[in-house]
């Protein structure tokens, strides 16, 4: 199993970028995909899920209504589209796959997880 992470890079405050996630190895309809964030020095938090359909969402409140999360099961693709970027946005972003889960925010739930993509945002 491979999750690729892509998009990460940097942007001004209020910005916006579009990060992606590559899986191969899966049956990717099977899994539901997180996207999770890791600040220097701090633990790595749940930013969003989406379920193996894509019918159902999940997102942590310090992203809801900023950030978009979806997928491409025909790619085994799932992306985050981040808009209305803030300082407190910087982080690694990890791509991460949960054999029919449903929707968790906690890290142990995710058998997968990808290298990761450095988002950092500037005022």
């Amino acid at each position: 199993v491979q999750l690729v992470e892509s998009g990460g890079g940097l942007v001004q405050t209020g910005g916006s970028l579009r990060l992606s996630c590559a899986a191969s190895g899966v049956t990717f309809s099977s899994y539901t995909m997180g996207w999770f964030r890791q600040a220097p020095g701090k633990e790595r938090l749940f930013v969003s899920a989406i379920s193996g359909s894509g019918r159902t969402t999940y997102y942590a409140d310090a992203v809801k209504g900023r950030f978009t999360i979806s997928r491409d099961n025909a790619k085994n693709m799932v992306y985050l589209l981040m808009n209305s970027l803030e300082s407190e946005d910087t982080a690694v972003y990890y791509c991460a796959a949960d054999l029919w889960g449903s929707g968790s925010k906690s890290v142990s739930e995710y058998e997968h997880w990808g290298q990761g993509t450095q988002v950092t945002v500037s005022s």
